[in-house]
């Protein structure tokens, strides 16, 4: 009911708030006997944390990743894995103003009428600051599905606001943040993201399809409000003619679909597009209400991501791997791991070895 978890048999529960003591998540589910270090979680930390660039948020956290069990002699035990992440960087000051206000397209207001309590620095709960914990644990995921199955996800920001982007540090997306950044002011932003040597087969027929668990998760994210599988919206004006995707003896013709049919994998690449809002924390001032239901308006100070997209590709890449990963251990339990190419030929993943 909480809604803290994400999985079934490969499971993953993130907590702690954005000006708390720490944040951290609990790993469960994973093989045992997989080599896994501290500095395989590090290297995906660090594509998400804050204060690398003028393009994002100048919060000074390190984002040191400790792993607290689970691991054992450089290998996963098969028990769960604590992951934690001191916050050293919080100013709770910055968010006194906000106690009694609600900031517009923020939680606030959501989580004051669910709760009747709320976490006003920063957002607790709601501020994209937890998501550091799902990169966390899809940095796991992500190794697991490389090694065994050579299966790699890529995502990239593709546009910001009108302006289409060919290379994020150009002068041009650099010169649209510096002027966001001065005005107080936010821009949403697309990402595109294509799994390849993803199995075909993984996903459930009906209720748990593999695209139905991406979109979840995909929604999921902070400000990401509309989720694209393959092509997309795109099939509202195409004929059936034009949208199907032919199969020949040796591959597909096109991947309309996405990579996945009937909510199971084909062994295409896998693509999706992800929306993102532009921030709702802006210096601009808006109006709004307060906890007496008075009319007021608000102003956010702090530090924030004039563009929130730019930190996310490593946290779409984090979701997609934890439900691919979730879906494969599903497949290995009633299928073991025996896939089709698209060719038809059968390849079968080997068990790890047991020492």
């Amino acid at each position: 009911m909480p809604g803290n978890s994400i999985g079934k048999l490969f499971t993953v529960t993130t907590f702690g708030e954005s000006h708390g003591p720490a944040i951290g998540c609990i790993v469960d589910g994973f093989p045992a006997n997989f080599a896994i270090s501290a500095a395989d979680i590090q290297l995906e930390l660090d594509r998400r944390k804050p204060g690398q660039s003028r393009l994002t948020s100048q919060r000074r956290e390190t984002d040191q990743i400790k792993i607290l069990s689970g691991v054992f002699e450089g290998k996963t035990t098969g028990t769960p894995i604590a992951l934690h992440i001191d916050n050293i960087d919080a100013r709770e000051s910055d968010y006194t103003e906000l106690k009694g206000k609600f900031r517009p397209g923020h939680g606030d207001y959501s989580y004051q009428a669910k709760y009747g309590i709320r976490d006003y620095r920063g957002g607790g709960r709601a501020s994209a600051r937890e998501t550091a914990m799902r990169v966390a644990a899809g940095a796991i995921a992500k190794k697991y599905l490389y090694d065994t199955c050579g299966t790699t996800i890529l995502a990239f920001v593709s546009k910001i606001g009108t302006l289409q982007v060919c290379d994020i540090n150009s002068p041009a997306v650099q010169d649209l943040i510096e002027q966001l950044r001065r005005d107080g002011d936010s821009i949403g932003a697309q990402i595109d993201v294509t799994i390849k040597n993803a199995p075909a087969g993984l996903g459930e027929p009906v209720f748990d399809k593999l695209d139905a668990d991406l979109a979840h998760a995909f929604m999921g994210i902070n400000a990401v409000k509309g989720v694209e599988i393959g092509a997309g919206f795109a099939c509202v004006v195409a004929k059936g003619s034009e949208f199907v995707d032919p199969i020949r003896p040796d591959r597909f013709i096109s991947n309309n679909a996405g990579g996945i049919l009937a909510g199971i994998s084909t062994g295409q690449d896998i693509t999706a597009r992800l929306a993102f809002k532009p921030a709702a924390s802006i210096r601009i001032p808006t109006q709004t209400i307060d906890v007496n239901n008075q009319t007021t308006e608000v102003v956010t100070t702090g530090r924030h991501d004039p563009c929130v997209a730019i930190r996310a590709v490593a946290i779409v890449e984090a979701m997609a791997a934890i439900v691919l990963l979730d879906h494969l251990l599903r497949h290995r339990g009633q299928n073991g791991y025996v896939f089709k190419n698209s060719n038809g030929s059968v390849r079968a993943i080997p068990a790890m070895d047991v020492v």
